[in-house]
């Protein structure tokens, strides 16, 4: 499906928020995707039409995958990342060449009060270097007409080939690609063996991803925009402060720098901008590493599903809902949950009967299943977040996990009380 795709049917199913008139790309625009939690689509951001929140919500993933909202882990633990991937010559994105480079003509948007500039938030950077390539999702602030900063965490795969080739003092060339197919976009966001992104999206659409060759040889999917550059092997700036997923500031820090050398894009491009901390930035963040913590719960107990919550961050908090077997096995799922995202804070596992996706009866469990000196498990001096604002400086933390599940011998104290219909 393209993005265009993709947004007309969020309008056919009344899903789509539209607004026509003028918008401001300075805090307005943001303030509004905040309030609205729906997909909204701008029509006048500085005269171009910018879309967020596309992918904030659960349910308009699971239409996406073309599954329920409750088997979306299972779907996702189960693909593997051996798609088709073509290379093809044409490309509707080369529907307008620009070489003399402006980024301030984009509607690049300005989210929180203190940001460090205008940030490019849904930008897929494409990066190949001898052979490699990958592909995933980085914070770009605009530091000039043809300049960007990239935010690169040691040691994704990104940051790892733009090593390999500033050790050579090589530029690494990189294509930033805005508004493709939302599979892709949230393809690029998981953390698949280096080089398969797009051989995941294929997979997950049962069907081939199309890319095409940028003039510096990167190779990139159908979308609305697409910059090419390179980043620069030696020189970095300052980039920051940026709102990460908690909400809060994180640190400012000497970051790479990409130059553009020359942008394409459908005509009357639709910009896609992603709110920090918002919805789809939760989601985006999280949901990747469910499929994760599910199939290495697998590997000690049954497991029937996961969430990071959103109160959590999507990304520090999560449930686990299990199929106990024996005594030991809340507190296994415990230890196999943090284990595949170490930057998981704290950890509730539940039995079958509670429904992951509601607070309350998350909580419920935690009220009646739990004995404080047994069932809680404190680890401390762990690796954790970097953006825990409670965390150390050198990112370890304390962890907690809360085995919320039933005593097995004494499962008639924990039945919960049901009404039964009553056919007169």
């Amino acid at each position: 499906m393209s993005f265009r795709a993709f947004i007309d049917q969020l309008k056919e199913n009344g899903k789509l928020v539209e607004i026509s008139q003028p918008v401001s790309p300075r805090f307005e625009a943001s303030r509004i995707a905040k309030t609205t939690k729906a997909p909204v689509l701008f029509h006048d951001i500085s005269g171009s039409k910018v879309i967020m929140n596309l992918l904030g919500s659960r349910e308009e993933l699971a239409s996406m995958l073309g599954v329920p909202k409750e088997e979306i882990i299972k779907r996702l633990s189960e693909v593997s990342p051996e798609g088709e991937v073509r290379l093809v010559s044409e490309s509707p994105t080369l529907e307008v060449i620009e070489d003399e480079v402006d980024l301030t003509k984009l509607p690049i948007l300005t989210h929180f009060e203190k940001d460090g500039a205008p940030y490019i938030t849904a930008g897929i950077v494409v990066s190949e270097y001898e052979g490699t390539i990958n592909a995933s999702i980085h914070r770009l602030m605009l530091v000039g007409k043809d300049k960007l900063a990239a935010r690169l965490v040691p040691p994704r795969h990104t940051y790892l080939l733009y090593k390999k080739a500033a050790e050579k003092r090589e530029p690494l060339p990189v294509a930033i690609v805005l508004g493709c197919d939302p599979i892709i976009i949230y393809a690029t966001s998981t953390r698949v063996p280096v080089g398969k992104e797009f051989e995941y999206a294929a997979a997950l659409r049962g069907a081939p991803v199309e890319l095409f060759e940028c003039s510096n040889g990167v190779k990139v999917p159908h979308s609305e925009i697409v910059l090419e550059g390179y980043i620069d092997p030696v020189e970095k700036v300052d980039e920051g402060p940026f709102v990460d997923i908690t909400g809060t500031y994180d640190v400012v820090r000497k970051e790479p720098v990409i130059h553009i050398t020359r942008i394409i894009h459908r005509k009357d491009p639709i910009y896609h901008g992603i709110l920090p901390a918002g919805p789809e930035h939760l989601l985006m963040m999280g949901v990747p590493y469910e499929p994760r913590i599910y199939r290495a719960v697998g590997e000690v107990t049954t497991v029937r599903n996961v969430v990071l919550t959103e109160g959590g961050c999507c990304y520090l908090h999560a449930v686990v809902q299990i199929e106990k077997q024996t005594e030991g096995d809340g507190k296994n799922a415990i230890m196999a949950a943090f284990a595949a995202h170490t930057s998981l804070k704290h950890v509730v596992v539940v039995d079958e009967d509670i429904n992951i996706f509601d607070p309350n009866d998350v909580e419920f469990a935690i009220a009646t299943r739990v004995k404080g000196d047994m069932d809680i498990l404190i680890i401390p001096n762990v690796r954790g977040s970097s953006l825990d604002p409670r965390g150390a400086p050198d990112g370890t933390t304390t962890k907690v996990g809360i085995d919320a599940t039933k005593v097995l011998t004494e499962k008639e104290n924990f039945e919960r009380a049901v009404i039964p219909e009553v056919n007169e």
